[in-house]
């Protein structure tokens, strides 16, 4: 009898299984280029076409209506207001151009394709979200537009078919702008040696982090609460504001609970984040009919292309006109289009870019 699986325990435990999968699987060099959050949606997608799992079950409406919200939530309890004051003011530049240049780009062409793509302002507001801070917000904003299932699969994926390509130019830019005379003469504001380097004092990215069931039981009652009061407030704002309303105010008390310095030593809440994030795109990926998916993504998938080039064109011209140093150029723009984790890792290639190209001229002499 077919779908084999369709009670909620028994598709609580598929979820649970894909996601324990989906990170599994990043040990292996073709799953970590697609990523868990795709892998798990293209999973759900073959799970539900090939009638392995069902399309509807109760558990999905829980999913969707409290993973999205808890994860939001728990992403933006690490926020530091006052470090961000206290930034420089290139840096700050550099975000804001790319934060400008982005919802510019994205208004544009929204207009372009809006008409041609089912749910088209919606996806123009998800492309801003993404290309802003993270796929995290796509899904953020998708919940909060009330998006469909076939809408934010596509989206996804048409993230990662041009994504991918624009992150590998990402990572060979620090290296193809230090090693190129003509962009040193085009664009002559830069770090020197030892400034990118710093005192040695920077911790290592990614290093081995602790939790304690008390951090995981402090984050996960802050975030809910948080989510509980932001509901019965949101409420109040009428049916066509609350679902878009509730996203704002979680994302605005999670800010303010943030600077609480005893809230952000918490450990766990990226972590945690993500997790009820990969919860709520396996349902996404079950809710999927795969040629109606398949009908639209050629469209959004050359949105997102004319998003994103047009965005990083636009941000090069704003910021050489500002004559930002333009290793903040490139960290503004990754760091908008991909995430702040990305950014940091091609922040490490632009110092070791630089070491490798000194020691090469030493061997020369």
């Amino acid at each position: 009898m077919f779908p084999l699986f369709q009670t909620s325990d028994s598709m609580l435990a598929v979820i649970l299984c894909l996601i324990a999968l989906a990170f599994w699987v990043q040990k292996f060099k073709v799953f970590k280029l697609i990523g868990p959050a795709l892998f798990i949606i293209i999973s759900g997608i073959l799970l539900v076409n090939f009638k392995i799992v069902t399309g509807s079950c109760d558990l999905y409406g829980v999913i969707q209506t409290y993973c999205i919200p808890i994860s939001v939530s728990l992403y933006l309890l690490n926020v530091d207001l006052k470090k961000i004051i206290k930034m420089s003011q290139q840096p700050l530049m550099s975000i804001a151009s790319a934060v400008f240049c982005v919802s510019l780009v994205t208004m544009v062409f929204g207009s372009i394709f809006g008409g041609k793509i089912e749910e088209g302002w919606k996806v123009a507001g998800m492309f801003v979200g993404t290309y802003t801070g993270g796929s995290g917000n796509l899904t953020a904003i998708a919940t909060g537009l009330n998006a469909s299932a076939s809408t934010i699969a596509a989206a996804n994926a048409a993230d990662y078919v041009v994504g991918m390509p624009t992150l590998v130019l990402m990572f060979a830019a620090p290296a193809l702008m230090k090693s190129s005379k003509k962009f040193q003469k085009l664009w002559p504001y830069s770090f020197t040696q030892e400034e990118l380097e710093g005192d040695g004092s920077h911790q290592e990215l990614m290093g081995t982090d602790t939790w304690s069931i008390k951090d995981i039981a402090i984050l996960l009652a802050i975030s809910t609460s948080i989510v509980a009061i932001s509901t019965k407030v949101s409420a109040i704002l009428g049916p066509e504001f609350s679902s878009a309303g509730r996203i704002l105010l979680i994302s605005t008390f999670s800010i303010l609970v943030a600077q609480i310095p005893a809230v952000r030593e918490l450990k766990g809440a990226m972590n945690l984040g993500l997790f009820f994030g990969m919860m709520f795109l396996a349902v996404v990926g079950f809710s999927v009919d795969i040629r109606g998916f398949l009908g639209s993504a050629l469209t959004i998938t050359l949105f997102c292309f004319c998003v994103i080039f047009g965005s990083l064109i636009l941000h090069l011209l704003v910021t050489r006109m500002l004559k930002i140093r333009y290793e903040y150029v490139l960290l503004g723009i990754v760091g908008a289009i991909a995430d702040g984790t990305t950014a940091a890792l091609v922040a490490r290639y632009l110092e070791s870019g630089t070491r490798s190209l000194e020691t090469q001229r030493k061997c020369r002499l």
